[in-house]
């Protein structure tokens, strides 16, 4: 077993598992659990995200003009938002390049409020 090559090995086992779902027909049991493993990622980094602004953003962002504090979170949103869609939807052609623009121009408006609110003179 050694003298097989750790590649070919991992393809051999993936080869293995592909057979085992197409002989026991069980794709609509390995669509479904891709559909929650995808939850369930969309929902890990939200809350990831929402520790890191629990521990270190909320109290400094409370100190914001409301303009800025309403750019900021409206950015953050429509982020979220724009991330569900990825996870959800899937994306390809038109949509990918909305995906992009929009997430893109949220991360713009985030970086550049905080940007501004860390100007020190």
């Amino acid at each position: 077993m050694s003298r097989i090559p750790p590649f070919a090995r991992g393809m051999a086992v993936l080869a293995a598992i592909a057979l085992v779902i197409l002989v026991l027909n069980l794709q609509t049991s390995l669509t479904t659990a891709a559909l929650l493993v995808r939850v369930a990622f969309f929902l890990a980094v939200a809350f990831a995200a929402y520790m890191l602004w629990r521990d270190f953003g909320r109290r400094e962002i409370t100190l914001w003009p409301a303009r800025a504090q309403w750019v900021f979170y409206s950015a953050i949103a429509l982020f979220v938002v724009d991330l569900g869609w990825f996870f959800v939807a899937g994306l390809s052609g038109r949509d990918a390049l909305v995906f992009f623009v929009v997430a893109g121009a949220c991360i713009y408006a985030a970086f550049r409020t905080w940007r501004e609110q860390n100007r020190y003179g």
